[in-house]
């Protein structure tokens, strides 16, 4: 496991990772997405054999993602994650121009109508369930709340005079 703790000044240069890690909170990034990124940059040096990817270029990052896609049924999304962490790797650590990347194949995203339940089906849902999972899914319905929004709740951030709902740390709220 590599260590995490930021580096003393005079010290060694921070590893590759950890130099993404310190981009990545530096542009604000959420913990999940830094965790992500990682993960692919990590996923990408081992499939070239541990090579730095300074020595890798265009075609080594179109090997990846195509493989991810044809060896392992890779989605449009994962593809598309995979894909920035890459360019994120490449221009903001490793300061490197990626010009190649508006040449890089993407899989299509299917074009699928999202299934909404009727009015009816979602209370014969919520009537079926109990406890902090009826609550839970009961804000998520009526409220329009994400998962994590909904997770993230306290008592105080519900004004029931003002019928509000305080979100904090809201995904639509990230910086870039």
């Amino acid at each position: 496991m590599e260590d995490d703790r930021l580096p003393v000044p005079g010290s060694v240069q921070p590893g590759l990772f950890e130099r993404m890690r310190q981009e990545l909170r530096l542009r604000h990034y959420s913990p999940r997405t830094e965790r992500a990124y990682v993960t692919w940059a990590r996923r990408f040096i081992a499939y070239h054999q541990r090579r730095h990817p300074r020595e890798l270029g265009a075609e080594a990052v179109e090997q990846f993602l195509s493989a991810l896609v044809c060896e392992r049924g890779l989605g449009a999304s994962s593809h598309q994650q995979a894909l920035c962490a890459l360019v994120f790797l490449y221009t903001s650590v490793l300061n490197m121009q990626a010009p190649w990347v508006e040449n890089l194949a993407r899989p299509k995203r299917s074009q699928h109508l999202p299934v909404v339940l009727s009015r009816e089906e979602a209370r014969a849902i919520l009537a079926r369930m109990q406890g902090p999972a009826q609550l839970m899914a009961s804000l998520l319905y009526g409220s329009g709340l994400r998962l994590l929004e909904c997770a993230r709740l306290r008592v105080k951030d519900l004004d029931f005079a003002a019928r509000q709902i305080v979100v904090r740390k809201a995904r639509a709220a990230k910086t870039a």
